[in-house]
């Protein structure tokens, strides 16, 4: 009977052909994983390939259709393709956001936001996108800074006699802005949460007719930004009572911040930001963040920015979802202790 334990010669051959094929499947791998980085450097090397459409989810003339403006010809310098900017306003910006966060995630479309989508997407019903989950930060752009003032027919000159005649006179003391929601509203009914307070809110259709009543003493107190307020403050048509900035401005110096008055938690600086659809592949979103971020820090942006009430900042894509990961309970809050309702 023929023996069945393997002879010397078969087990070097077995042995060489294992070795063969490790070798083989080792080479498989490398071209594998070559070819996979050759097309990652090549779809990056091409993008953007089309032209790419910055939404702005509110009517020209905004603050954000301003800074995508000043960023467009200077983003298409940089990417070597066009870029264009449309406005598609409505629903205090639900409607534009939703179109952004609906689109191919190929960082073609970017949003040019606010923190003003955190609060409206928890405002209306059925809206059909979150800003947390649905998008990728990108970079910050700029902020905004809100001053509380106070018609000197008031005799209110500081955020404690502002606070002490409300708790007198629950009521009896109102406030305007430029419409429900607005992030003038929404940092009064803030700044209302935190010291226990109740004025009665009186909504306008813009922020024309708000100031002008503001001025004229037909509503006692309200937020303007501060580049406005301060105009009006030092020709004493106001009364300025605190920023709601974490810092002091340097446009106004001298007025206080809530945090110094002792009213915590009112940081209500509005903010500007640039956003892709979530899912955009990792390097696009490092690529539009590099050349946004160089663009914000262009003296020339920062002065064009300035003249327009805005301080321009840019950030790191987490740095921006960090900040989105915290406004947006914060603001339902807010929205929800309140019941504050766009529809």
């Amino acid at each position: 009977m023929p023996s069945r334990t393997p002879t010397r010669a078969f087990v070097a051959n077995l042995g060489a052909c294992a070795a063969f094929v490790q070798r083989r499947t080792r080479a498989a791998l490398v071209l594998a994983l070559m070819g996979a980085m050759s097309l990652a450097a090549t779809a990056q090397s091409t993008y953007p390939s089309q032209i790419v459409k910055i939404i702005v989810p509110f009517t020209p003339g905004t603050g954000m259709d301003t800074i995508a403006r000043v960023v467009a010809p200077r983003l298409s310098e940089r990417l070597g393709q066009t870029v264009v900017v449309q406005n598609q306003a409505g629903a205090s910006g639900n409607i534009g956001a939703e179109a952004v966060a609906k689109s191919t995630p190929d960082g073609l479309t970017i949003l040019m936001g606010a923190n003003t989508m955190l609060m409206a997407s928890q405002m209306y019903k059925n809206v059909g996108f979150n800003p947390v989950k649905d998008f990728s930060a990108v970079s910050m752009a700029a902020y905004g800074s809100l001053m509380l003032v106070a018609n000197p027919k008031t005799g209110i000159k500081s955020v404690p006699e502002l606070i002490k005649q409300a708790h007198a006179k629950p009521g009896s003391i109102s406030f305007g802005s430029p419409g429900v929601g607005t992030p003038h509203h929404m940092a009064m009914e803030l700044f209302k949460l935190e010291s226990n307070t109740f004025m009665l809110h009186v909504p306008y259709r813009g922020t024309a007719g708000y100031t002008q009543d503001l001025l004229g003493g037909e509503i006692n107190v309200g937020f303007l930004p501060v580049h406005i307020a301060q105009s009006f403050v030092k020709s004493g048509r106001l009364n300025a009572l605190a920023v709601g900035s974490p810092k002091r401005h340097p446009v106004a110096p001298d007025v206080p911040t809530f945090e110094e008055v002792g009213v915590k938690r009112i940081d209500v600086d509005l903010w500007y930001a640039f956003f892709v659809p979530s899912k955009t592949p990792t390097d696009i979103v490092t690529r539009l963040n590099t050349e946004i971020s160089a663009i914000v820090r262009q003296n020339e942006v920062k002065e064009l920015l300035s003249k327009a009430g805005m301080d321009a900042s840019s950030s790191s894509p987490a740095e921006l979802t960090a900040i989105v990961v915290k406004d947006y309970p914060r603001w339902g809050a807010v929205i929800r202790t309140k019941q504050i309702s766009a529809d």
